[in-house]
């Protein structure tokens, strides 16, 4: 082709000077072009802007999930606390609603997102929202109100309403913010791979490639960093001394004179253990008879390297003040901050007039819920290591001359004491007595005995064997039941049909738990129902607040343990009218 080929160089008519024959008039010249459109005008206007933020069947499911989130729990809840727990529902329910609309479009292979909704269709769902958040926190009123009625706690005021709606809202931008900002990373990683590999293998490996880098980013740094600063936190309170204890006088009691432990290596709830309890007046002023000091050992996570020297010590620390002599020799299992519940102690001082002596021991900073997660398997070690350290030393005792051994355990404490044991019938085997209260999910025995429990009996207050050796109560009205014969040695487990400490479970995600099948405990609504998902998470929330709600409910434990330890020892001269007597006397903390 020519290079001169008009073909080949077209020529822009627009460019061209037309020709003016002579004496001919000059066409007018062409107006000039309107100026091009503005980019701002054709944008949409702000609330479709922001709608286009958010999915619409994102924003169906979120409110799904936050009215599910109103529905009867285990515990009574704030305004405060039930906005974030509204708020996260939310999130979850809005983050299942994307997922589902995307699978609709992979299965159908349509690559691009739905587009937004008209306006109307968002006015109708906002009308829906309004009507139905109403009368969800209506009938949320009314469950509260019943569940408060049961644990005689006072009734929501009208503000806490308005802040649930606040806090909720809150709560679901900041989560469903962050989702989206994980989801702009794994498109941005999609559109890089876009240029080598075909769409839905790039889909994948981006989303493989994002979240594995979040998770290392959790794990690696934030997780890591938050460990170390949570641990810097607790073991700082953990070096803190409440301004009510000071190191004993006594050589009865570690840190003080002679002690092979210091009073700084206790812990802070070392010191609280070792510096309280009934002395030798207010025993012997409630049993009128002469009493003698009580003995408590203790051994602190600085008082030794490892956890097993630390069980060493502690039982070094019961040698050394004469507790092998006493008649009765208790080994209690702390939580993991190392707190161990007073009035379970306190009530058998009382009960054998101080002729007892105490051994416990710490095995983290981390309180139970955070130990539970992390350190596990060091509340494992240390149940094992510290009974098989005192028990060695009971046992070299001629068999007429020693002490009862007895073994107590709450929340962690009970998973931490039963580590020693594979069944009921070795804790029968090798101790004197067990009390276990407010076990938890992983308690190995108490699930095996739960699950294989008489037939008839509930999930919530299992019969095992016909209470032969095992009995399960929420008071001390359940010690007789079965109406059957009790053999010795006793096991007890304390724990309340609404502990969210006992019953939570990753299964509830998918399974309804007999203890909603079956009928309710005393202390649970019959408007509870299991929800998929949602009871997971409401009962997960209760965690958080399971030991603020008063004595009998909840994770609270406190005045069905002297009637416990009484029936499980039975202590000559020991009546009802003096454990009647004694509760006034005791305190968890």
């Amino acid at each position: 082709m020519r290079a001169d080929d008009p073909e080949e160089h077209p020529v822009d008519s627009e460019s061209v000077t037309p020709t003016v024959e002579p004496g001919a008039t000059a066409p007018e010249p062409a107006p000039a072009p309107e100026p091009a459109t503005a980019p701002d005008a054709a944008r949409p206007p702000w609330w479709r802007r922001q709608l286009n933020r958010y999915a619409f069947a994102g924003m169906v499911t979120a409110l799904v999930f936050f009215w599910l989130s109103m529905t009867p729990s285990l515990l009574p809840r704030g305004g405060l606390f039930q906005g974030v727990v509204g708020g996260a529902s939310a999130a979850v329910g809005y983050c299942l609603g994307v997922f589902l609309a995307w699978l609709t479009r992979f299965m159908i292979s349509r690559d691009r997102r739905w587009p937004s909704p008209a306006r109307e269709y968002w006015l109708v769902m906002g009308a829906v929202a309004v009507i139905g958040t109403a009368m969800m926190l209506y009938w949320f009123s009314q469950w509260q109100t019943d569940i408060r009625d049961i644990m005689s706690v006072e009734h929501l005021s009208g503000s806490a309403y308005p802040v649930i709606i606040i806090v909720a809202v809150i709560v679901f931008l900041l989560l469903v913010s962050l989702g989206q900002l994980f989801a702009s990373a794994v498109r941005g990683a999609v559109r890089q791979l876009n240029r080598i590999a075909p769409p839905r293998v790039s889909a994948v490996i981006g989303l493989a490639l994002v979240a594995l880098l979040t998770i290392f980013l959790l794990n690696g740094v934030i997780v890591s960093n938050v460990m170390n600063a949570l641990n810097s936190s607790f073991a700082a309170a953990n070096n803190e001394t409440k301004a009510d204890n000071s190191p004993p006088t006594s050589a009865l009691r570690s840190g003080g004179p002679g002690s092979l432990v210091t009073w700084d290596s206790l812990g802070r709830e070392g010191r609280v253990f070792v510096s309280r309890g009934p002395d030798v007046g207010a025993l012997t002023t409630f049993n009128g008879t002469p009493a003698m000091e009580p003995i408590r050992v203790y051994a602190g996570l600085d008082s030794a390297d490892t956890i097993r020297e630390g069980a060493e010590l502690a039982a070094q620390e019961l040698e050394r003040t004469g507790g092998l002599q006493r008649k009765v020799v208790v080994i209690g299992s702390s939580t993991g901050s190392g707190w161990v519940n007073k009035a379970t102690v306190d009530s058998l001082e009382y009960m054998y007039n101080g002729d007892i002596a105490t051994v416990s021991m710490q095995y983290s900073f981390l309180p139970s819920w955070l130990s539970f997660l992390v350190d596990k398997e060091r509340a494992r070690q240390a149940g094992q290591a510290l009974f098989e350290a005192v028990d060695e030393r009971v046992r070299a005792i001629p068999e007429a001359q020693r002490p009862k051994l007895v073994v107590f355990g709450e929340s962690l404490g009970s998973f931490a004491g039963e580590a020693a044991f594979g069944t009921v019938q070795t804790i029968a085997a090798r101790t004197d007595g067990a009390l276990f209260s407010g076990p938890t999910f992983n308690n190995t025995i108490w699930n095996d005995v739960t699950a294989n429990r008489d037939e008839g009996s509930p999930q919530w207050q299992p019969i095992y064997d016909n209470g032969q050796q095992v009995r399960f109560i929420a008071d001390e009205g359940d010690l007789a039941k079965p109406n059957a014969p009790w053999k010795t040695p006793r096991t007890v487990y304390l724990q309340h049909a609404s502990d969210p400490i006992s019953w939570w479970s990753p299964h509830l995600i998918l399974n309804e738990p007999d203890w909603l099948k079956e009928p309710r405990g005393r202390d649970v609504i019959s408007s509870t129902h299991w929800i998929p998902f949602v009871t997971f998470l409401q009962v997960s929330a209760d965690m958080a607040v399971a030991v603020n709600v008063p004595d009998g409910h909840g994770h609270d434990y406190l005045s069905a343990i002297p009637y416990a330890w009484a029936q499980i020892l039975q202590p000559e001269g020991w009546t009802e009218e003096k454990t009647k007597a004694l509760l006034p006397r005791l305190n968890r903390d």
